[in-house]
């Protein structure tokens, strides 16, 4: 008699077979692009406490056609990640008002609303609305 458990064999593909995980794995992969970001500012931070010369080469290398293809990658990553997350933010976090339950339309309108105030802010931090 065999007491080891029954494992089904699952092919590497899987998620390829519903829209819905292909979705999801598409979303779970724009994580690893947020990360690169974050990465990118560390390297940033590092290279500035190394001296100037050492932060303009940095910057020089955003500049060039590979650091603006990785930058654009990364800003489209970002942008579906952040809209994904901020749609499905109603059921990741319902919002309670007494008894009731908050419509998802009103959790989602208002982080976009944030999302845009705070670009607002941003962009005029940085000199872009005039």
């Amino acid at each position: 008699m065999n007491n080891a458990p029954y494992i089904r064999p699952m092919p590497a593909s899987w998620w390829l077979r519903q829209g819905r995980y292909v979705r999801y794995m598409i979303r779970e992969a724009t994580c690893l692009f947020v990360g690169l970001h974050a990465l990118v500012l560390l390297v940033g931070v590092y290279r500035l406490s190394q001296g100037r010369e050492a932060f303009e080469a940095f910057l020089e290398a955003l500049w060039s056609p590979a650091g603006q293809l990785i930058s654009a990658a990364i800003l489209i990553m970002a942008v579906i990640h952040s809209v994904t997350w901020f749609n499905l933010t109603p059921k990741a976090m319902p919002l309670w008002i007494g008894e009731k339950q908050a419509p998802g339309w009103i959790i989602v309108a208002a982080h976009y609303g944030g999302w845009f105030v705070v670009s607002v802010i941003v962009l005029l931090l940085a000199g872009g609305l005039s």
